[in-house]
């Protein structure tokens, strides 16, 4: 039997090389007078923006920036609304990686309200977003998020008494994503590997999730070939490769697609609580973290036995997946399962993904850690002593 299932709006996607091109024929059919928002350096770095900026005069279209540095806060966005609420906008469109991208969406949805986005993030505010918002189109340049074609942007305030909160609604979804695999290839090694593992943390647990369903299933392992395939070339010699990042792209598009359907597991609840307390990049979390979390959770689901055993057969087949391999026998179950584990651990050394401690995270944090992470959809239930562990073992 096909469980009941429901599936949300996905963006209208352009996707492929020099689909960037394509921007200008667009926005009039939005209006004149566009918000950009895009990264501090990289875009105008590559000579992009420059471009960009030569062909919106030509087109005689009117154009204001912001540049983000960081992760979106409350203030970066109630001073950008307050900056351009009556600038008669008619489109806000976010170049950029996923935190640019996530406030552009908030900007955008933001626009026709008179308070602070505070009052509408979940878990923070009392308020529930309409949905009314600006016409938001989103461009990313790294392959992480897949906040292009998600529903919510998650806003950061970092401090002692910080959050990392979702403002959502169905509406929020981008009304377009031009996903140019061209525009991800000056992206640095060491950004493209926290990214990368973001994205293939977003697939996996979107796959083991206990809110998923065929299509997401089918979706989550499409893109996890790509990715699994794609990774390491996209973090070395492949880098400049338009085949590689168009992979990777893929694959981050489709992770953004199945976390917004079937939600995310422990290692996003640990990227919540530590991203409020600590300024840390959410991709550096996820990736240090995904291995220790990968093996937790097998461990416990091969105690569980039988009740364990669909979730662990998901496990033993993204393992299979990784040597090439499209089918799962039961007696092959625990080689596949060891197989991911270990792939993950390489993975994680070769990449040079960082420690936790590197951003001054100390043994005396790991209990207020624990306060504020919440397992979300993961597979199984963790205890607090097992959640520990997953973070000391990358202190």
């Amino acid at each position: 039997m096909i469980p009941s299932f429901n599936f949300t709006t996905i963006p209208h996607i352009l996707f492929g090389p020099r689909k960037l091109n394509e921007l200008f024929e667009i926005i009039p059919k939005f209006g004149k007078n566009v918000l950009f928002v895009i990264g501090e350096n990289s875009l105008k770095n590559s000579g992009r923006w420059d471009a960009i900026v030569t062909e919106l005069i030509h087109k005689s279209l009117n154009y204001y920036e912001i540049s983000i540095t960081g992760e979106p806060s409350p203030r970066l966005i109630d001073d950008s609304v307050g900056k351009f609420q009556h600038k008669k906008l008619d489109l806000v469109i976010s170049i950029g990686g996923g935190s640019v991208i996530d406030a552009g969406k908030a900007i955008s949805a933001m626009m026709f309200k008179k308070d602070s986005i505070k009052n509408y993030l979940e878990g923070i505010g009392n308020k529930i977003h309409d949905g009314k918002k600006l016409p938001f189109i989103a461009i990313p340049t790294t392959s992480g998020t897949g906040s292009e074609a998600s529903k919510n942007a998650v806003i950061s305030e970092i401090g002692p008494k910080g959050f990392k909160k979702s403002l959502r609604h169905d509406n929020l979804i981008p009304n377009l994503s031009i996903i140019d695999p061209e525009l991800m290839i000056s992206c640095p090694p060491s950004i493209s590997a926290a990214c990368g593992m973001d994205a293939l943390t977003q697939l996996i647990e979107a796959y083991v999730s206990p809110k998923g369903n065929p299509i997401t299933d089918a979706l989550a392992i499409n893109g996890m070939k790509f990715m699994c395939e794609n990774l390491l070339k996209a973090c070395s010699l492949g880098a400049s490769n338009i085949k590689v990042r168009t992979a990777m792209a893929y694959g981050s598009l489709i992770s953004g697609i199945t976390l917004a359907n079937a939600g995310l597991g422990i290692v996003h609840g640990l990227a919540s609580s530590i991203g409020g307390y600590f300024d840390i990049p959410h991709g550096v979390v996820c990736g240090t973290l995904l291995s220790e979390a990968s093996k937790m959770n097998i461990k416990k689901l091969e105690e569980m036995g039988v009740s364990g055993r669909e979730a662990l057969r998901k496990y033993a087949q993204v393992g299979a997946l990784i040597k090439g391999k499209n089918t799962v026998e039961n007696r092959d179950i625990k080689d596949h399962c060891s197989n991911l584990i270990n792939t993950l651990n390489d993975w994680t050394d070769q990449l040079k993904l960082d420690r936790l401690g590197k951003y001054c995270i100390i043994i005396d944090d790991v209990d207020k850690i624990l306060n504020k992470t919440g397992i979300k959809n993961n597979p199984v239930n963790l205890n607090r002593e097992e959640i520990r562990s997953i973070i000391m073992n990358r202190l």
